[in-house]
């Protein structure tokens, strides 16, 4: 199981805010105004669980602030940090905690919380949910047939469907559900949350674990008693509950400053998030 960093390594608002060339933002929901009349690109890669948030996000912006445009590339958590630490963009998007194997002089901005649901193919809802224990015997292939999991309505071979090693998807269900045990080295490893959406979509005997955004077309089955909903992640209640986080190399500049600010302060950000099913800030 992968542990997190000590929290020295997460960027706190005050280091964002020395870090900006200008004042935070003052006006609630307005972006501020470009510093000079060059059009600035900043660049984003990294997880497919913050890319339906991070393209809301950066299209809105877009419109408060016509002097920045933007590109947004998926690939994974690993895939952003690495980038961002290469200086390949100026965003990395992680929805994995910070790891002491992460390169050196990275800054890691919490930007929301997010629920990390269990999903099965929608013909076989599972009526008494999943505890952890159930999660891990599943998972580490330990049970292989439905017919073993009270509840469910299939009885056949269970197909798991998983992320792939880049994954911050992957290492949070990791760390959440599965208690240290070892992922089956039977599961299907897929590179993204769409790949595993689709897939149980399409597989009565599936099951897999995907960001609460890509629940079209699926089943989300209860852990531990509590249904994998955004007011229970926001309560407390859902304990399948991870962080997204922005990542740059060392202290961000500029523009890249003012939008990592703007989404954790303004009101129109945090509109953004609770949309896109996330948990905001506050």
């Amino acid at each position: 199981m992968r542990l997190p960093v000590p929290v020295a390594r997460v960027a706190t608002a005050s280091a964002l805010a020395a870090a900006l060339a200008v004042p935070a933002v003052g006006a609630v929901g307005a972006a501020p105004a470009a510093a000079a009349s060059k059009k600035t690109t900043i660049t984003l890669s990294g997880s497919t669980s913050i890319f339906p948030l991070a393209s809301a996000l950066t299209k809105k912006y877009s419109s408060l602030n016509s002097k920045v445009s933007f590109r947004v590339a998926q690939g994974g958590s690993d895939k952003g940090i690495t980038d961002a630490s290469k200086g390949r963009v100026s965003i990395g998007n992680a929805s994995r905690d910070p790891r002491s194997d992460d390169p050196k002089g990275l800054n890691f901005y919490k930007i929301a919380k997010d629920a990390v649901c269990l999903i099965t193919n929608p013909s076989n809802k599972l009526a008494n949910g999943l505890t952890q224990k159930q999660v891990q015997d599943i998972f580490s292939g330990k049970i292989r047939s439905w017919s073993e999991i009270p509840g469910a309505q299939q009885t056949g071979t269970i197909s798991l469907q998983a992320r792939n090693e880049a994954s911050g998807t992957l290492d949070a269900f990791e760390n959440l559900f599965m208690g240290g045990d070892s992922l089956s080295s039977t599961a299907a490893r897929l590179g993204s949350n769409g790949l595993i959406q689709a897939a149980v979509k399409r597989d009565p005997a599936a099951i897999g674990f995907v960001s609460i955004e890509f629940l079209g077309g699926v089943q989300a089955a209860s852990y531990q008693g509590v249904a994998c909903t955004t007011g229970n992640a926001k309560s407390g209640a859902y304990k399948g509950t991870r962080s997204f986080w922005m990542v740059t190399k060392g202290a961000p500049k500029g523009e890249t400053a003012r939008f990592i600010n703007w989404i954790r302060t303004s009101s129109a950000a945090r509109k953004i998030v609770v949309a896109q099913k996330a948990v905001p800030l506050k």
